[in-house]
Parts: C-alpha cells; structure tokens; sequence
C-alpha cells in the first residue's frame, strides 16, 4: 500500500514538474518572439523635413530629384556623359536634402571647434535621434544612464576625405561609422548596446534586426535604430560610375523597362522602439510592430555584388517563420527596389515565389519602392522604406509607385499575382490584420526582410469630466529657437483640429526636455490656444501667456511649502478640483473616511460640512473650529497630494498655526489618521471652551505693541497670538481687554482689523484644554521628520521635541512665530514659495 501511494505521489510531482517545464518553455518563447512595438519615428529625406512632409512627398507620387547643388561639388568639372571616362561622373542628379551644414553645436553640448570637424552625419543622426524620441512622448535628457540601446547603419564617409588635418583629434573622433551610434549614447548619456552596422545598403534595416534581437534578450529597454547618407564629396559617384551603376537621369525607375541603374540619394531616418508589453505598461502611442526579421547573405552567387534569388526566398521563409506569420497573410512588400535591370527581376521572382503562393490574382500582392521618390539613400535605404510603410499603415494608404511606364519584360507579370500600384490604394484597417514586409538587400551580399504589422487597436478612455483649463509649457535653448516652435505647434494644432488640447498639453509638459526660455500658455480651448499663440506672436498683450528665461545657474532652486492656517476657509473651497481632479477627490475621501469614525463627525461628515448638497453657502457649521480645523487640514492635505502628483516635490515645510499639523504631516512626523485625529481633538476641545475672546490683526511692529500692553496693564489679559512681519502682529485674550488695547492703537493712528474666530486662540483662554489635549497626544505615534520642518514654536527648524506630546500643547499656546520662520527659509537660500491654502494668506 505504501509503494502504491509514493509512486502515486512521484507521479502527481513528475506532472507538476512537467507542465512548469513546459510553462517556462512557453514564456522563454513568447519573449524571443515578442513583438517589437515602433513608438516614435523622424527622418530628414529630399523635400521632406520631417516626417508629415515625408508622406506628402510619397503620396502626390513625387520624386525628388534635383542637379547636383555647387556647394557640394562642382558637376562640370566631374560631368562626362561618357561611362568610361577615366575620374567622371555621366550623371548630373541626384536626390539631396538641403542645410546639412546647418547645425547647433551648443544645443548638444558639443564645442564649434569640435563640431566643425564632426561627420555632418553624425550632427543630423543626433537631431533626428532628439526628434524621435520627443514623437515618442520621451524626454531625451531623461533617458540619461537607462538601458536605451543605439543602432546605427551607415556607409559612407565622405567627410573624414575633406579634412585637412585627417590626424587631428576632433577629425579623429568625429568620422567614421564606427563612432555614428557612441556619438549618440555619449551625448544623450545612453548605457544600452551602441552598434554601427555597415553592410553597404541594408546596414539600417540589418541595425534595426539586431535591435529587435537586443531588445527580446533585455540588453536594453529602448532602442533608437537609424540609418544616415550624405553625398559631400564627387568620389562615390565617381566609382560607381565606372561601375554603371546609376541612372544617367538619377531616378529609380524601378520595375520599369528603362531601368537603367539607381539614383543616388541623401537622407536620415530613426525609429524608437521597445518591448510590445512594455509599451503597453508605459502607455506609450504605439504606430506600429515589428514582428520579426531575418537576416542572410548571398552565399555563392555568380559575383560578390550579384542578387542571389534563392538566398532572398529563404530570407523572407526565415522573417516569416520568426515572426509567426504565413506568406499569404501579408498584403504589401516594400521592395528593395533599385531600378537595376538585373537586380529588380531576381528580387520580384523571389517574391512572388514566396509571397505568391495560394493567392489569386484577384489578391495579389502590392509591392513598391520609396527609391522611386527619393533616390537610393544607401545606408539609409532600409529605415527609409520602413518609415514608408509606417506612414501608409497609419494613414491607410498605399502611394503610388512612380515612373513606372512599361513594366520590365523580364518579369512575367501576368504569370504572377504581384501588383505595382502606379495610384494611390486604399490600405483601410478592417477584419484582417495588415501586414507588411520590408526588404534591404546590401552590395556586400548581406540581405535582411522585416515583417511589419498594423499598431493593435487601443480603446481611448475619455475623461470622465473635461478639465476646463490646460498648461501649454514650450521651451528652447535660444529665443529664436523658442519662436520657432511655437510657429511649429501653430501649425500643428491648425492641422490636427480633433486632437485632444489635454493630450497635447501633457504631452509638451512630460515627453520634453525642458530649456531656459520658456513660455507657459493656459487655455479653455485648441482654439483659445491657437488664438492666443498668433497674438502673442505679433506683440499683443495676452493674459494667461507667461515668457521668460530662467537664469543658468544649474542649481535646482529649492522648494518650501506654506500651510495655510485658520480665516481662510469657506463653504465649497475646493469644489471644482473634488469633482475633475482624481488625485484630490482620492485625497478628500481618504480623510473623510477617517474623520468618520470621530465622534465630532457622527451626525455630519466632512464633505457635507464643505460640499452641501443643497449648495447653501451657509458657513455656519464650517465656522465653528471643531469643524474648522480638520476641514482645512484636509482641503491642505489633499492639495499637497496634488501637486505632489504634479511633480512638486517640497524641500522643506512651514504651516500657520492650524497649518503646521498639515506641515508635520506631511513631514512624517506622524501619519494621516495621528494628524487628523490630533487636529480634530484639538478643534473639539477649542469649541468645548466658553466663547468670549477676540482676536485682533494690528500693523504695528512687535516692541509697540508690547510697549502698549504694559501701558494698558493688559498683559495679562491680552497676548501676542501671531508674528507674521515686521509690522504684522495678531493679538489674542479676553474680549473686552483686545477691544480695548485695538481702540488705543488705532488712536494713535495704527491700523488695526477685528478677526471673524470662535475663540482667542494663541492666548491664556487656551490653557483650560491643554491637559486633555495632552492625554490625547500622548496617545499618538510620533517620528523625527524625514524633511525640515519650520516650527511655529521656535521660529527656527524644528529639533527632536517636535516628535512629543509637549510639543503640540505649546503650539496651542505659544505665539506663531511665522516672521522669523520665512527669515530662516530665506537665509537657508529659499526664494520659491507655494501657499497650500484655500485662499492666498501668506504670501
């Protein structure tokens, strides 16, 4: 029987061990195959800036070639239409993009003398880096020191051959492809993998490969893949030439029967990227997925640089197989495509031999070449027709493929189920998932094929309730540069009328670097905004814009939070934030449910008493301090947890009288429910005591009204409650007596102000209190404060006593020692204050 009940028991432990086996079998999988999400994108193409640009260029069916500009060399001197001429060029086109000696060195931190010899390369790879990274909503000062991988592809390096000095340091150091992506993780503070791929006209696509493989294998948790070309210098062409590679006329005239070689092209593109899970946890906006590639090499074809069709069949099997997809599934390629007479057959046959099979010719599929728009950009080929296929997948359209007029008569078109669409087609997203691949096939042989799908549909949870203000915050380096984005996000908003103000807002608030020249708009509307950004730019005084340049001094100028203190509550204080802002309803629920156990909160709860139901401004039951207290601590409370959720982090802490219990709070001296019930004791007891003392707010320094005390031999009747300036004192006592002393002051032509309390608070009238209060205290828990905290006790930081009973019963008594508590904030170099408060008081 026993033998019989352990094998039972091997055998229940041998399946357990199995199906967690084969648990970690599946999870090691799906983390091998996830897919990537793209969440930013930028690029610099000819005739397109950035990336809108870009989609209009390939939409209208435009190329953009051009004559070689003077300033990159002179074309008479290389131009022979001959092919054979010995140092000649028999092109005069190609495609260019414009400015690239154009660059800020100060904005990177990089000194002019060392940006002058730097790779105009690597300048416009850490523009196109920066821009990309704040299209993803990332701060790219932010990312400094995380895992944030960089890839880079490149090929060419005209440069370094232009320096006069090539042993010089910063030529050293500022060429080659080598230094492309350390360049970018050295200026951004980046600690992931850095790699630059040069495998000729696939290293971006093969960058953005081992990108995905980085990012599966958690060696970084951001990846930035690139890829970049510049023609600087005639030499390339030159060779390329002689090797009758280009088009005499520099266009890609790719699938067409004139195809006569590729023309050259100029440009730089950047994907982000990261792990589909972890872009959903971080909510980031996700364009589109990567869900797999492959990467091969030619092998033994018929010349190193000869297209090795059967390689490229068992490319695109590879990407599909890794990326769990059947070939029939995918509904366009973006071709390689160079407009060779050789190259473009042996790619389309390979194509239709995988991507062809069980389709019909009623659905074919789509293939095209971005070469045919913007030349063969080279090292930057691959991230180019990846970009394009981004755009098409999130505008839902395929561009038209242009210069197509007789289709090449070495493919059998009719054969084949492969279309070249020569108009705009419709890409709409609908049952099916859309699927794209993307092909980069390098001279060097090394060819790679990236599977590329629709962005998976999220479900956009509106408000709850509308804000009815927004914060617009934009910043830049220069002046100039401030202007100018602000011309930017004029367009912007002209042009995307449905997108959400709040989104825009926070986006420009978190997702950015912020500079010293700074301007702040607040806005109802898109359309207030739009408004007030056009007048402001033309000089007019506009109220809710705030501009300025913060100083350059690096240090973070520290922060002190004011607690406001009693005469500063009123019926419905707070309403509005309760009902629209999360954090400060959670705040105020949270204390209310604690008050509620309180005998004073038994017959009305806390928000009943701020929030009538019947919106009555009858403040009667808020006026009496029993109830006064605990609801301004949580008014303050749950203010200080909203700006805390705003980033406001307090570098030390002072409240008024009542105030200081938020204060401690919040320090830590002790916990919410230990405030909150000490606050309300405190109150319940002041309401127990008999009525019948006055407080008085003179303006007069501390010295005259003491001197007219003793005159009035009313020192023991009237006190000092409060010293909040040189000339701002409260006095507190029996009523008759404040009266009395207020009377003689004004007399002598001194300002004084009755104040609307309950009791003298502050003064002798408390003391019956203290005994009871002080069993109650002793009763809490009390820690040291883990911020500096400004007793209203001392006039000075608070010292281990705050942490005791004792020290709230002489809180009750001493006199508010605010005047030499904001001198001690100011000498300790505070200049930035933020009153917490229902209404300014303090400040």
């Amino acid at each position: 029987m026993t033998t019989k009940l352990d094998q039972s028991k091997l055998l229940r432990d041998a399946l357990v061990e199995l199906r967690d086996k084969k648990a970690k079998i599946n999870a090691l999988e799906q983390a091998n195959t996830e897919p990537i999400a793209i969440i930013g994108f930028g690029c610099r193409f000819p005739k397109s800036p950035n990336p809108e640009a870009f989609w209009q260029l390939i939409e209208q069916g435009i190329d953009a070639v051009a004559e070689i500009p003077k300033e990159r060399w002179d074309i008479e001197e290389y131009y022979d239409p001959d092919p054979d001429a010995t140092g000649k060029m028999y092109t005069r086109y190609a495609n260019f993009i414009t400015e690239v000696d154009k660059f800020d060195p100060d904005f990177f931190k990089i000194s002019p003398r060392e940006a002058k010899k730097l790779d105009p390369q690597h300048r416009l790879l850490l523009e196109v880096c920066w821009e990309s990274l704040e299209y993803a909503g990332l701060s790219p000062l932010a990312l400094r020191g995380s895992k944030t991988g960089v890839f880079i592809g490149m090929m060419t390096h005209d440069y370094g051959q232009l320096a006069a000095n090539p042993e010089d340091l910063h030529t050293a150091s500022g060429n080659g492809s080598f230094l492309g992506a350390g360049r970018i993780a050295y200026t951004l503070g980046l600690q992931g993998p850095a790699l630059s791929v040069e495998t000729a006209c696939s290293s971006s696509l093969v960058a953005c490969h081992l990108a995905g493989q980085s990012l599966r294998n958690q060696e970084c948790k951001i990846a930035l893949v690139g890829g970049v070309n510049l023609m600087l210098t005639p030499d390339v062409s030159v060779i390329e030439s002689r090797s009758n590679m280009n088009s005499p006329d520099g266009r890609c005239k790719t699938f067409d029967d004139s195809a006569d070689g590729y023309g050259r092209g100029e440009g730089c593109g950047v994907v982000v990227l990261k792990r589909l899970s972890d872009a959903q946890a971080d909510g980031d906006r996700i364009i589109a997925l990567i869900r797999g590639s492959a990467v091969n090499h030619d092998g033994p074809s018929s010349g190193l640089t000869v297209p090795n069709g059967l390689a490229q069949e068992a490319l695109i099997k590879q990407a599909l197989a890794n990326s769990k997809v059947e070939a029939s599934q995918v509904d366009y390629v973006e071709c390689h495509g160079t407009g060779t007479p050789l190259g473009d057959p042996i790619e389309v046959e390979a194509l239709a031999n995988i991507y062809g099979k069980n389709r019909s010719q009623d659905a074919p599929i789509i293939i095209s070449s971005v070469k045919t728009n913007i030349g063969h950009t080279e090292g930057a080929a691959g991230i180019a027709g990846l970009i394009k296929t981004i755009l098409s997948l999130q505008n839902e359209k395929i561009p038209p493929h242009v210069h197509l007029k007789q289709p090449n008569r070495r493919i059998a078109w009719e054969e084949i189920p492969v279309v070249v669409p020569t108009e705009a087609m419709p890409w709409l997203r609908g049952d099916k998932t859309r699927l794209a691949g993307v092909s980069s096939f390098g001279l060097s042989g090394t060819n790679v094929h990236v599977i590329v799908e629709e962005a998976p549909l999220t479900t956009t949870v509106p408000d709850k309730i509308e804000r009815p203000w927004h914060l617009l915050a934009l910043s830049a380096k220069t002046e100039p540069a401030l202007q100018e984005l602000v011309g930017k996000y004029e367009k912007y908003l002209d042009n995307h009328i449905k997108s959400a103000i709040g989104d825009i807002c926070y986006t420009a608030n978190t997702g950015r670097t912020h500079f010293n020249h700074r301007q702040a708009v607040v806005t109802s509307s898109q359309q207030e905004l739009v408004d007030k950004l056009l007048e402001h730019q033309k000089g007019e005084k506009v109220a809710g814009i705030y501009s300025g340049e913060l100083s350059y001094n690096t240090t973070v100028p520290k922060i002190a939070l004011l607690f406001t203190g009693q005469g500063s509550q009123y019926v419905n204080m707070g309403r509005q934030l309760y009902e629209q802002a999360t954090t400060f309803r959670q705040a105020i629920d949270q204390c209310e449910e604690i008050l509620s156990s309180l005998e004073t909160f038994q017959n009305k709860s806390l928000r009943e008493i701020i929030y009538p139901a019947d919106d009555s401004l009858d403040s009667s039951l808020l006026n009496q301090t029993a109830y006064t207290q605990p609801c301004l601590f949580a008014i303050e409370y749950a203010l200080y947890k909203l700006w805390q959720s705003w980033g406001i982090k307090a570098d030390a802490v002072m409240g008024h009288s009542v105030g200081e219990y938020v204060a401690a709070t919040v320090a830590g001296v002790f916990s919410l429910e230990d405030g909150l019930k000490l606050i309300a004791a405190r109150g319940k007891l002041m309401q127990e005591l008999p009525a019948g003392g006055e407080m008085v707010s003179v303006m007069a320094s501390k010295s005259k009204v003491l001197e007219s005390l003793k005159a009035m031999s009313l020192e023991e009747k009237v006190v000092i409650a409060a010293i909040n300036g040189p000339e701002s004192i409260v006095i507190s006592g029996e009523a008759e007596a404040v009266i009395a002393i207020a009377a003689h002051l004004e007399s002598a032509g001194i300002k004084t102000k009755q104040l609307q309390v309950s009791h003298a608070f502050h003064s002798p009238l408390m003391e019956p209190m203290l005994k009871e209060f002080e069993a109650l205290a002793s009763q809490l828990t009390f820690h040291q404060p883990k911020i500096p905290i400004i007793s209203n006790v001392t006039g000075t930081k608070a010292d281990k006593s705050i942490a005791s009973a004792q020290y709230w019963v002489n809180h009750v008594r001493q006199p508010v020692q605010f005047a030499q508590g904001m001198a001690v904030l100011h000498k300790e170099g505070y200049e930035t204050f933020l009153e917490i408060g229902p209404k300014p008081i303090l400040l």
